[in-house]
Formats: structure tokens, C-alpha cells, sequence
């Protein structure tokens, strides 16, 4: 096979794992690759001059925008701790609309969807980005189909990943889909990260945020479900709570928080499973009982259905440990 031809995007305050992760992953490739079979990585951006990254490291492109004007086997487009609030610098985003002729494959990672969105390539097409910013990017770009639990994404020949270490993911799949699972194995071995993750964005993410107005009758009633957790809760017990009727806690809840009162009383007990999993080596048996799953098989099933983890899984990923 060929010589890959890599050009990966960065830009003032680009986050540097978006950029480092895949290039380690594609360098760690080449060692196990005959030299005509390689990846040659470059950045490409607005100019030479050093750019400076999210946490303060410096970056010099191989490329100009101007320069980048063969074509690639693949470019990524790195993104940034927070989404652009406008659009990017024209040229960029000109360079950026032409990618489906420029390159054999192309996309992004983490937030740097969102140019990637400006540049008029999510239309109709599955789509990701970090879980922290899914929301922004869906009401952004209304036409894209966002899968905020994925940690990537390839829709044809656009490929788009998750947050920051997401980067690698994607990268070991693509070492793996272009040279075999057993290469991609390899490199994840030499980097020291799995070959494939379990789960979801959806095991890194907060279930439940907070409301509008904390003083409201809905925040009243979401303190309750959190406090009381382990108990059992219906419509008509949680309306009493607030002198409320069933119905109109119904409707209320829904307008305030988008979700029905179930839904937000099983996310609590997710949580409140989360963080007895990450904080204690408590058994699975009293874990699912405090926070009100009933069993532990009731919560096994809860977990994999949302997060893609069984609890013993969630548990060996998160639990919190010292330096001895």
C-alpha cells in the first residue's frame, strides 16, 4: 500500500492531545510498517508563525494553507477547549470547504466539528464532537445528526471523533481498518491505552444538570429524588412534595428540564451509582440498593443500557485511587 498522506489542521488555541494523540498513534504505525507503507504526517494552518495551544505549548506548521494544495489521504481539523462562537478566518474555512476534493478521507476532533459545521460538511450526516458541547453543536448545525455517545464517527468518507484523547481512538481505528486489528493492537500496546474503549461519551458525562431557576418547584423536586434516591418515587409522590397535581408536575417538569420526572429519577440514581462505584469498594449488592436500582442485576442492565459499561466495568475505569 501507499505512503498516507496526513494533514491535520490546528490554529490559534487548538487543544494539543487533539493534534498529539493521533500524531503519536500514526508514528507509533510507522515502526511496525515497511518505509513504503508509512503515514507522513504534517500541520497545516494560516502561517509559520508559532501558534500558541490551549495549554501554553507552541506549535510551527509544516504548511500554509496556501501551500497544502495537493491532495491528502486524510485531514483532520484539531478543535479547541470551547467551540468557536463565529466563524472561523476565511481562508481557513475556504480551505475547509474543499476537503471532500482534497482529501480521501476527512474530519475532525472534538470541537473542531463546529468548523467543520460552518464550512457546510455536517448537513445530513452522522456526526460527533466532545459530549460537553453535543448539545451546542446540534442546535448550531440543525441539519447535522449528532451522536453525542459515540466516540467516533465515520459517515462515508467524513470522520469525526469525540474529546481530546478521543483523537487516539480514532486514529487506532483507522491503523486498524487500513492495516488490520493486529497493528492497531500493537500500537495501542506501545501508547499504553486499549485498542478499542468500552462504552460510551456517555460514562464521562454528567446525567443531570442543573435547573433554570433553583428556587423553583421542578429544583424542589429534583433535591428530593437526589437526597431520597434509595426510595421509591411515582408521579403522585413527587407532586405532594410541591402541593402540585400529578398532571401539571408532569407537564411542568417536562417544560423545565426537557425529560419526564421518571427519566430524571432513574439519571439520579445513575449518578449517585457513579460516584459510590468511583468513591468506595462498597458491593454491587448494597450500591444498587442505596440508590434505589432494586438489585444489582436491575442496575447491570440500567448501566449497559446507557453507558454502554456493566458497573464492574464503570468501576475498574473510575475508581479513585492514591499515589503510594
Amino acid at each position: 500500500m501507499p505512503v498516507q498522506a496526513v494533514a491535520i489542521v490546528v490554529y490559534e488555541g487548538v487543544q494539543a492531545l487533539d493534534v498529539a494523540g493521533p500524531l503519536d498513534v500514526f508514528s507509533e504505525a510507522n515502526t511496525f510498517l515497511d518505509s513504503a507503507d508509512r503515514y507522513e504526517p504534517v500541520l497545516v494552518a494560516a502561517h509559520h508563525n508559532p501558534l500558541r495551544a490551549s495549554n501554553g505549548i507552541r506549535l510551527i506548521a509544516d504548511l500554509t494553507l496556501e501551500e497544502a494544495t495537493g491532495g491528502f489521504d486524510i485531514v483532520l481539523v484539531a478543535g479547541t477547549p470551547t467551540p468557536p462562537e463565529t466563524e472561523p478566518d476565511p481562508h481557513l474555512l475556504q480551505w475547509v470547504k474543499e476537503l471532500p476534493w482534497r482529501s480521501s478521507l476527512y474530519g475532525s476532533i472534538c470541537t473542531g466539528a463546529f468548523v467543520l459545521g460552518y464550512a457546510g460538511l455536517l448537513d445530513d450526516r452522522r456526526v460527533t464532537t466532545h459530549w460537553q458541547d453535543a448539545q451546542a453543536l446540534a442546535a448550531r448545525f440543525p441539519k447535522a445528526k449528532v451522536e453525542p455517545d459515540l466516540i467516533y464517527v465515520r459517515d462515508g468518507r467524513l470522520i469525526t471523533a469525540a474529546g481530546v484523547t478521543a483523537g487516539i481512538d480514532l486514529g487506532l481505528a483507522l491503523v486498524g481498518q487500513r492495516h488490520g486489528a493486529e497493528t492497531a493492537l500493537k500500537v495501542a500496546k506501545r501508547l499504553v491505552v486499549v485498542a478499542q474503549r468500552q462504552g460510551g461519551q456517555s460514562q464521562f458525562s454528567p446525567y443531570l444538570t442543573a435547573p433554570a431557576d433553583p428556587e423553583s418547584p421542578i429544583a424542589r423536586i429534583q433535591d428530593h429524588v437526589m437526597a431520597n434516591v434509595g426510595n421509591r418515587h411515582s408521579l403522585e409522590s413527587l407532586a405532594a412534595v410541591v402541593g402540585m397535581s400529578a398532571r401539571n408536575l408532569a407537564r411542568h417538569f417536562v417544560q423545565a428540564t426537557g425529560i419526564t420526572p421518571h427519566e430524571f429519577i432513574e439519571r439520579a440514581r445513575i449518578d449517585a451509582a457513579r460516584m459510590m462505584l468511583e468513591g468506595s469498594d462498597r458491593p454491587l449488592k448494597a450500591v444498587a440498593f442505596d440508590c434505589g436500582f432494586g438489585s444489582a442485576d436491575r442496575m447491570r442492565i440500567v448501566f449497559t443500557a446507557r453507558l454502554g459499561v456493566s458497573p464492574i466495568q464503570y468501576r475498574a475505569s473510575f475508581r479513585r485511587t492514591t499515589l503510594e
